[in-house]
């Protein structure tokens, strides 16, 4: 189980937000602390050009939240992580490029991430959403994986899993079930959770993550060789079925729609902001409550913000089973927690015992 630190008290009224900037690029570092600063929120603590100068610095500089490149030379971010959060549990954005490495630096410990800016992605529109981050980070929960070489995703990809596989569903579960789950921040951890615990012939999953372009592909991969089931990122038209889960590409919306033949598949195909998301929970859940004539399941995670509550209720209001992740294991206490709070959730669990949760309401239909 995931250990969790108090809350930062950073982000509160009148207290500014004090940012460690660690990066090995001197240019990186100089747009980074000259966007952040544009903040009135948000003031710089200090900078480290690579991991052993910022082992060196953190104490002294006690910054709030770390902004920290993954790639860096002598030690990378998430041996660096791994060292740095048992001593000093505070926020951490990446920022990275198009890496794989981003994803075993969230397992190791930090809040999100954020990709660095290349040809298609302005500077100005880099520091808009880092700054964001940064304001979601100083409010959010530190989680640590246990010091288990079990939990190396290089280790589990070789060995057995560290949980007893879940026996088939078998005949007891009806093919014609879909079942929905939406999360934000530390929904790629959280989410993991739930799908390592599920079995191989799982009813046919769409999963929406917010994450930036290009990585749901890689993170979809990571979960194809974590979990039983087959996953990968959803394409236009993919049909929903059991044994597989559709992650919902970046910055196209993900829907589901009925199949002229019979059945139900996903739509992904561009279009404005739901929810101030793209692709967004509240897009797929609220499809899934106008569409889905089968019995279905929604799920939604940690995440900040709203997106996810109001379509969940709808679903609710269709006749969906609804599970919402409790506040003690969530990152940040915002779409789950909005979503209860409206009466979307029928029942809440951490992101260990969702899984069972919902093996159990299947198991009675």
């Amino acid at each position: 189980m995931a250990l969790v630190s108090k809350f930062t008290k950073a982000g509160q009224a009148g207290k500014k937000i004090r940012v460690m900037v660690v990066d090995d690029s001197l240019l990186a570092r100089k747009v980074i602390m000259e966007g952040l600063s544009q903040d009135p929120e948000i003031e710089i603590a200090g900078y480290a050009i690579n991991a052993i100068d910022a082992k060196n610095k953190v104490a002294r500089l006690n910054p709030d939240v770390m902004t920290l490149d993954v790639q860096m030379p002598g030690m990378t971010g998430m041996d660096f992580l791994k060292q740095l959060l048992p001593e000093h549990p505070l926020p951490v954005v990446l920022c990275s490029s198009l890496n794989l490495g981003v994803f075993d630096a969230l397992h190791a410990g930090a809040v999100d991430f954020v990709r660095k800016p290349d040809t298609s992605q302005s500077n100005e529109a880099f520091i808009a959403t880092l700054t964001q981050k940064v304001h979601i980070a100083a409010r959010a929960r530190v989680q640590q994986q246990p010091r288990d070489p079990r939990y190396s995703e290089r280790v589990a990809a070789a060995t057995q899993p560290t949980t007893v596989a879940p026996p088939p569903l078998g005949a007891a579960v009806p093919d014609r079930f879909i079942i929905g789950l939406g999360a934000s921040t530390g929904g790629t951890e959280a989410t993991l959770e739930v799908l390592k615990r599920l079995p191989e012939d799982i009813p046919g999953m769409v999963i929406t993550q917010h994450m930036p372009t290009g990585f749901t592909k890689m993170y979809a991969e990571r979960l194809d060789r974590l979990c039983k089931m087959e996953v990968r990122e959803a394409k236009d038209g993919d049909e929903i079925r059991r044994g597989l889960a559709l992650v919902a590409p970046a910055d196209l919306q993900m829907r589901v729609m009925r199949s002229p033949m019979g059945g139900y598949r996903v739509s992904c195909q561009p279009g404005e902001k739901v929810s101030g998301h793209r692709p967004s929970v509240d897009a797929l859940f609220f499809s899934m409550a106008q569409n889905v004539q089968c019995k279905m399941v929604g799920i939604i995670m940690t995440g900040m913000g709203a997106d996810g509550a109001k379509g969940l209720l709808e679903m609710r209001q269709k006749g969906a089973y609804t599970i919402g992740q409790d506040k003690e294991s969530c990152v940040v206490y915002g779409m789950p927690g909005v979503a209860n709070d409206i009466g979307a959730v029928m029942v809440q669990a951490s992101c260990q015992e969702v899984a069972n949760v919902l093996l159990r309401h299947l198991k009675t239909k």
